[in-house]
């Protein structure tokens, strides 16, 4: 097994990952103009997205523990680029939906999946290798928009996305040649373990830690440009360039945390992410530098999701695909449900709101945090 060719092939289906769960977003309007969609219609198809992958993560991890990766990675990333050719060529709006759906349960099999083999062949460099597999979750979500971006003037999205779909799948073939970790329960998977696993209070800590963290990426994600615009009067565009900004911070601090944590210590760097995000919230809400703001809020969100899935993987390394199932799902329900509050609070008291929800969330997730950092079983097994 060469240990750079797997590398490469998990940063290659993270990098799907991140054009799969971008590309609605980026062809939305175009669609809605397309199939003259009101807002219940943009509804009905933009929910099947984080359906599948919700779908997605919860299936990986039992299947990758006794079958291993090299299958399930190739069929997940043709799965995605099939459903990327999909919502280019459909002609109806429930093929639309469908191919969404298969969008994000590929990718959500996709982020799983690779996050697991980079935790399983990394050893001591678990929290680094994690950090620069995230870099490129931002190189796909970046990658669709700048794509459609340049080619919109001169090709249809109809055209560009089958185009991207088609090199996904040319790249995937390069999987087939590559040998991967042998299957952890090649025997066949003991249920009972997997099971108990749901039972375990560290896991259940650290993947509520994940709830707080995606639910704080996906409202930084969905509200702060309505936030910036409403509450703080910046036009559209520069609200945009801010969440821009918020994406490159995460991303520039990811490519330089791969280096940070070979030489520091985990806990001093989330600890340190916590502070950034708190600062982060601090200058947004006070409107000081909303840009700063966001920055620093991108920082500290970078290094909690490589630290704790590098935690999970250390604790659980005979399940850890299982494992990461089980917390990426959990990741995902907060996403989805402190999006879904923050749209009921804004509703009653107003966009002014969005800064202490974030507030709130970073407070419960540094309460996990320092509870599951005390834990006698992580502190002994983690550097």
């Amino acid at each position: 097994m060469s240990y750079r060719m797997v590398f490469f092939s998990a940063c290659a289906g993270m990098t799907f990952f991140g054009i799969s769960l971008i590309t609605l977003g980026a062809v939305l309007p175009s669609l809605s103009a397309k199939f003259a969609l009101d807002n219940l219609g943009v509804s009905t198809v933009v929910t099947f997205l984080p359906f599948g992958v919700l779908l997605g993560s919860l299936v990986f991890g039992p299947f990758v523990d006794r079958f291993g990766y090299k299958f399930l990675l190739i069929l997940s990333s043709l799965v995605t680029a099939s459903g990327l050719v999909w919502i280019g060529t459909s002609e109806s709006l429930a093929a639309i939906r469908i191919a969404v759906f298969l969008t994000g349960f590929g990718g959500g099999i996709l982020n799983g999946e690779t996050n697991t083999i980079v935790s399983d062949i990394s050893g001591d460099d678990r929290n680094s290798n994690l950090s620069f597999l995230a870099i490129f979750f931002g190189l796909g979500a970046l990658g669709i928009p700048v794509l459609l971006g340049a080619l919109s003037k001169h090709f249809s999205f109809e055209t560009i996305l089958p185009a991207a779909g088609a090199l996904m799948a040319l790249i995937t073939v390069a999987f087939f040649f590559i040998s991967f970790p042998s299957p952890k329960q090649a025997q066949g998977f003991p249920f009972r373990e997997g099971f108990r696993l749901l039972g375990k209070p560290l896991l259940l800590l650290l993947s509520f830690v994940l709830f707080f963290e995606s639910g704080m990426e996906g409202l930084t994600n969905n509200w702060t440009t309505t936030f910036l615009e409403k509450s703080r009067a910046l036009s559209p565009g520069k609200a945009l360039f801010a969440l821009t900004m918020m994406v490159a911070g995460m991303t520039a601090t990811r490519l330089l945390l791969g280096f940070v944590l070979k030489k520091v210590k985990s806990s001093i760097v989330i600890y340190a992410g916590l502070i950034s995000i708190a600062l982060g919230i601090v200058l947004v809400w006070s409107g000081v530098s909303h840009i700063a703001g966001v920055i620093f809020l991108g920082a500290g969100f970078a290094p909690v999701f490589p630290v704790v899935l590098g935690y999970i993987g250390t604790l659980y390394p005979d399940l850890s695909g299982t494992a990461f199932s089980i917390a990426l799902f959990i990741a995902l329900l907060g996403n989805t449900g402190l999006n879904f509050l923050m749209g009921v609070i804004s509703d009653i008291s107003g966009i002014q709101i969005f800064p202490v929800v974030l507030l709130i969330a970073v407070l419960m997730m540094s309460v996990l945090i320092v509870i599951s950092l005390k834990n006698k079983s992580l502190t002994n097994k983690v550097k």
